[in-house]
């Protein structure tokens, strides 16, 4: 396993749309490896292959109860709304109130080549939706106007 760099900012390939995985091989395996171990060595709940610069449709999640492995996710339902404080591993020191489903189910691939469906709610509803939408080229800050951004160093200076 290895730690990924994590791709930042004005990056062009965070607003790239990743392609589908056609097989699960080796690679992908190793991938989702990374994957894993970069999102838990940055303290985050959830990283997108578009993060570190692959353009395949995979993503990881862990809002806390283990680790989901997403390859070629698509979100087949969603119910309800809620609003919360989102923030990025790409767009560090960002944070923003967003808008999402409160409920959806998802349905992916596994590192087996299985189907897999999940219910996700809550957080964990978020973080997938949050990663399929890297997966579209779309960050957390599209859906705020300049001024719903918060940057940190300012949160910090009002507290």
């Amino acid at each position: 396993m290895s730690i990924r760099i994590i791709r930042t900012g004005n990056d062009p390939v965070l607003r790239q749309v990743a392609k589908p995985v056609p097989v699960i091989n080796k690679g992908i395996e190793k991938l989702l490896d990374d994957m894993a171990e970069t999102m838990y060595h940055a303290d985050g709940v959830g990283l997108a292959a578009v993060q570190i610069g692959v353009m395949k449709r995979i993503a990881v999640v862990d809002v806390g109860e283990g680790l989901v492995e997403l390859v070629n996710p698509n979100i087949i339902e969603k119910e309800g709304i809620q609003t919360g404080t989102e923030g990025c591993l790409s767009l560090p020191g960002l944070r923003g109130d967003v808008t999402r489903a409160q409920r959806i189910k998802v349905r992916a691939t596994n590192r087996q080549g299985d189907s897999v469906e999940y219910v996700a709610m809550d957080l964990f509803a978020r973080a997938i939706q949050h990663e399929i939408d890297h997966l579209d080229g779309i960050l957390f800050i599209d859906y705020l106007q300049p001024s719903e951004i918060i940057h940190e160093q300012e949160q910090e200076f009002r507290s």
